[in-house]
């Protein structure tokens, strides 16, 4: 399905549009003729990617409370989409720690408040709730968690987001049979990395703020491994996932899909550090602790369900992302325009 013919014109609500994923995906939608409208917090850190790319004026700006039932039902009724991203979230393994309240209620019932906004659309609408990797009762296996494995999480933002699983899966089955102009799935993707992204707790824009500092970066746990994955590679699969979704009545597409990367992708933090310093100056120092916060050590996706029903692969490797995310740093850093920056990243997948 080609991607322009799909979206011209489409009228797509977002949730977390001011963060970095619902940032790109905003500036994409917009490129692809989508007539979008965003529902979030304002940004959280400056510089951020929301403001620097001026999205305020590519689309109807709401910057609200998703955990406010009222305010996402008025905003969904007077938009009357015909696709929702729910990217809205409390994101940060270390934050959950600290606020683990306000995580669940921001990735629980934010999610339920979404979807209850929903119920009460009369036009149909095709609903793509985004979740995580970190969604599976992590046993620490060498091979990827596939979408009917055991949901789980250590961690507040792990459990809270394997929670909004259970609130979508429980919502279809309880509310779906009496309401068919609503469709819904989930998406699970991997660790997302890519430019724009000043966000706290995260590697690739640690790698930056200390250099700007001219210090050694504090990693917390250089062995962890993790999906590494470009962000064009979810939010391609994000918009896959809903134009087949909205295309079609079949059930198969009414449920979870991972979004991971290749194999080779699936590196230690110590690997990507490694493969970060061949393109710019990286300087890191091993800051594990003892008795410090649980993080899980390994975790891997299986995308054998979208690579069969979406037709959905990942198209950039290990090195390729890594290249072109330090890259879009280290020149936004000297001057250049971050939406041209992107506007490249863009060219360069969708050849």
């Amino acid at each position: 399905m080609d991607l322009n013919s799909f979206w011209n014109n489409k009228r797509v609500f977002i949730t977390g549009h001011t963060g970095f994923k619902g940032s790109w995906m905003t500036f994409w939608l917009s490129k692809l003729g989508a007539q979008v409208a965003g529902f979030s917090l304002a940004p959280e850190q400056s510089p951020n990617l929301f403001d620097l790319l001026n999205l305020k004026n590519s689309c109807e700006n709401h910057i609200e409370d998703i955990r406010n039932l009222n305010s996402i039902k008025k905003r969904v009724a007077d938009f009357k989409p015909d696709i929702i991203f729910h990217l809205a979230a409390q994101s940060i393994v270390i934050k959950s720690y600290e606020d683990p309240v306000m995580t669940w209620e921001t990735n629980v019932m934010g999610t339920l408040n979404l979807l209850e906004a929903c119920r009460e659309l009369e036009n149909s609408c095709s609903v793509v709730v985004i979740t995580t990797d970190k969604v599976y009762e992590n046993k620490e296996w060498y091979y990827g968690y596939r979408e009917n494995d055991t949901l789980g999480g250590y961690d507040p933002y792990s459990s809270s987001k394997a929670a909004a699983e259970l609130v979508v899966s429980s919502w279809r089955r309880s509310f779906l049979s009496q309401n068919t102009n609503i469709k819904l799935a989930s998406a699970r993707a991997g660790n997302v990395i890519g430019g724009g992204d000043w966000t706290d707790n995260r590697i690739i824009p640690d790698i930056f703020r200390y250099k700007q500092k001219g210090q050694a970066i504090p990693v917390r746990n250089p062995n962890a491994v993790r999906p590494w994955q470009h962000v064009l590679e979810s939010l391609h699969g994000y918009l896959t996932l809903a134009e087949l979704l909205h295309a079609h009545d079949d059930e198969q597409y009414q449920s979870a899909f991972n979004f991971g990367p290749d194999k080779n992708s699936i590196q230690s933090v110590e690997q990507l550090l490694n493969a970060a310093s061949k393109v710019t100056n990286v300087s890191w120092e091993n800051a594990q602790k003892e008795n410090q916060l649980h993080e899980a050590t390994l975790l891997t996706l299986s995308t054998e369900k979208a690579s069969k029903l979406l037709k959905w692969n990942p198209k950039w490797d290990f090195e390729t992302s890594i290249f072109r995310t330090i890259q879009w740093y280290d020149r936004f850093y000297a001057g250049e325009n971050p939406a041209d920056l992107i506007d490249e990243d863009l060219k360069t997948y969708t050849s």
